[in-house]
């Protein structure tokens, strides 16, 4: 029997051909007709075939010289969650020479890994629906134009899975690992305001590997063991939006040792305090929001992260695309 997985990994190696006259063609293979795709902030949603390849394949192969995709996770199943359905999600780079504006960003003209998330539901091998994060602040990073304050966290790019089996896995127990990651996200709604400490995390019977790494987009920075996320991203995150709920995700498949989840938006929250350099608003904010997870041993080794940030600070107030345009690169 086909792997539907390689067949969508395929389809996705078609769509970024590096000609942009061969997009249109290739999308007639890969998507549905009445296929929509919500796209990370300032793109959203796009409705159609034509849409699709006019208002992101084509800019994005027009931005980079080059332009291929480097797959580091791509898992498959069926999504537990009520929506339903056979989804894909993938952590991918696109690479190239960022060499004309992408999306309103002023270009570098230099080698670009510009890191992605994307869930897709398949119908009869094509692509009905898709949510793509593509992570402009860390690309602004890149290209020395960093519109926030330095990162907490490690600059770095998204690395593969330790184990080197993250695309299209074939150990492991997906259901067992999807189990592991809903008990974590459970707990994790509860949390100590003094420590930022939730229960059921670290310790004996935690959800989280005593060495675990944590990756993080553009803004926040990756980070090692409990303690690492607690004082480069969480702390900060949770005085800043202390009432913050998330959970609320269309889609979570497991498949081998590994896990993700999303949602659009998953997280609701009031921004209560300064965060980033931006004041506090009072603002009612959303967040979309992409978890990828490996499993080893019964807890969480790794997880990479995809938040869209660009449309976090759109509704602070804030242009951060704009705001690295004025940047000289030093």
């Amino acid at each position: 029997m086909a792997d539907f997985r390689q067949e969508v990994l395929s389809h996705l190696d078609d769509l970024w051909a590096t000609d942009s006259s061969q997009a249109a063609r290739s999308a007639g293979k890969a998507l549905t007709k009445d296929t929509v795709w919500d796209v990370a902030h300032p793109v959203n949603r796009l409705t159609g075939l034509d849409a699709v390849v006019d208002a992101f394949l084509r800019p994005l192969q027009s931005a980079f010289t080059g332009l291929h995709r480097r797959n580091e996770i791509a898992i498959g199943g069926q999504n537990i969650r009520e929506t339903g359905g056979t989804w894909m999600a993938v952590v991918t780079h696109y690479v190239g020479t960022f060499s004309a504006p992408l999306f309103g960003l002023r270009p570098s003209g230099k080698l670009a890994f510009l890191r992605a998330g994307e869930f897709f539901r398949i119908e009869d091998g094509k692509i009905k629906e898709a949510k793509i994060i593509v992570d402009l602040l860390d690309l602004a990073r890149q290209s020395g134009r960093m519109p926030l304050p330095p990162l907490l966290g490690t600059e770095m790019l998204f690395p593969g899975p330790a184990t080197h089996d993250g695309v299209c896995p074939s150990n492991g127990d997906g259901a067992a690992s999807l189990a592991i990651v809903e008990g974590m996200l459970s707990d994790l709604h509860v949390y100590d305001p003094k420590t930022s400490n939730s229960p059921g995390q670290t310790g004996t019977d935690g959800r989280w590997s005593e060495n675990m790494l944590w990756y993080g987009p553009g803004g926040i920075g990756s980070n090692f063991r409990w303690q690492g996320f607690v004082d480069d991203h969480r702390s900060a995150f949770l005085s800043a939006f202390p009432d913050r709920k998330g959970g609320n995700h269309y889609c979570r498949i497991g498949d081998g040792n590994y896990a993700a989840v999303s949602g659009w938006p998953s997280m609701t929250m009031t921004h209560k305090g300064a965060y980033l350099g931006v004041p506090a608003t009072g603002k009612n904010l959303t967040l979309r929001v992409m978890d990828f997870y490996r499993c080893e041993g019964g807890r969480i080794a790794e997880n990479w992260v995809c938040l869209d940030y660009v449309d976090l600070f759109q509704q602070m107030g804030v242009d951060v695309i704009a705001r690295a345009n004025e940047i000289e690169p030093t």
